[in-house]
């Protein structure tokens, strides 16, 4: 039976390049990569903290060097996504650390909007395509790139992130930036409260005012913080598999999204960085029901917060007909 459709808000494309794809790009592309072959490659997929997960997903991230190689890796993500039930993909992408490779912009956004312009009819997905800043960055590099990109804005990009290492990168350090992306008119959205504790969720709302929380989970530490969010309605894009893989929550059963859900959070569940973190959206959405217990009330619930929390304004009647699909979804042995 097919998945219950499903929106995913927190996917970086470059943490879909399976190993399989990453060693076809190092042959064309001339590239050397430390291990012998995939499977050496996913045993190095044990990561103690944030920051060793970053480090080799830069590392891997040399393969990708055209257009074609972009255009590849977004057709793969989006070819899986549509077998997990995905109907809407707001994907990142980290223009810094393709252009600091000496990759051309130009060749990054081509070859990502070639697949994603092409997903409608190919996968059944719409898309939306945000870029990040590199948090661990100055602001000034961050500054830059959003100039650098101010031609795609609209038509290929709509919206900007904030990702990278959390701690000791405040969202305040990124303020200018963000004022010129709204000023532009693009959704705003930010990592906060992964490793960082709840005042970094405050200073994404109340200094770079975004509309969305990337991650959040230690929001729940602050029942100040929670009542704000809940009277907001400010979505938080949960990703429970890295929350563990990245140590951030020792277990999958000792996560909070029982908690957020039960004290009235517009939750989502996503994938974050699959190819890294043991599985894609679906399987973010099985491992949650099975280990915390989770009900079709809730799962279904996670779905339709999905649809809602979505940029899909300029398209309310397909966030209507999602939503639509949601309700009538019947689970395997459902009456």
């Amino acid at each position: 039976m097919s998945p219950i459709p499903k929106a995913e808000l927190h996917l970086h494309i470059e943490g879909t390049l399976e190993p399989e794809l990453a060693f076809e790009l190092a042959h064309r592309n001339g590239v050397d990569l430390p291990y012998a072959d995939p499977e050496q490659l996913r045993a190095a997929y044990a990561f103690s903290d944030l920051q060793s997960f970053l480090d080799l997903y830069y590392q891997l991230m040399d393969v990708l060097r055209t257009e074609d190689d972009f255009t590849a890796l977004a057709e793969a993500y989006l070819a899986r996504a549509q077998a997990e039930g995905v109907r809407h993909a707001e994907i990142f992408f980290d223009p810094q650390a393709h252009t600091s490779r000496g990759v051309e912009l130009d060749s990054v956004v081509r070859g990502l909007r070639r697949a994603l312009d092409a997903a409608a009819e190919r996968h059944g997905i719409s898309t939306r395509l945000i870029m990040c800043f590199l948090r661990d960055l100055p602001q000034e590099s961050a500054l830059a790139t959003f100039e650098a990109c101010r031609p795609y804005f609209g038509a290929a990009i709509h919206g900007v992130g904030l990702d990278s290492a959390e701690v000791g990168h405040r969202p305040s350090k990124f303020a200018d930036v963000y004022r010129l992306a709204r000023e532009a008119g693009l959704r705003l959205v930010a990592h906060a409260g992964e490793e960082g504790g709840p005042d970094y969720v405050w200073e994404a709302l109340d200094v770079l005012r975004v509309e969305r929380i990337d991650h959040g989970i230690r929001a729940i530490e602050d029942a100040e913080l929670v009542e704000r969010l809940v009277r907001d309605r400010v979505p938080l894009t949960v990703c429970p598999f890295s929350n563990v893989r990245l140590r951030c929550v020792d277990t999958l059963a000792d996560h909070p999204l029982p908690a957020m859900l039960a004290a009235g959070l517009l939750v989502t569940v996503n994938s974050d960085d699959p190819a890294h973190f043991g599985g894609y959206v679906d399987e973010n959405f099985d491992g949650v029901r099975t280990a915390l217990g989770l009900t079709n009330d809730q799962l279904r619930l996670l779905a339709r917060n999905s649809f809602e929390a979505s940029f899909l304004e300029d398209d309310e009647e397909r966030r209507k007909r999602l939503l639509t699909e949601v309700e009538a979804y019947r689970f395997p042995g459902q009456d």
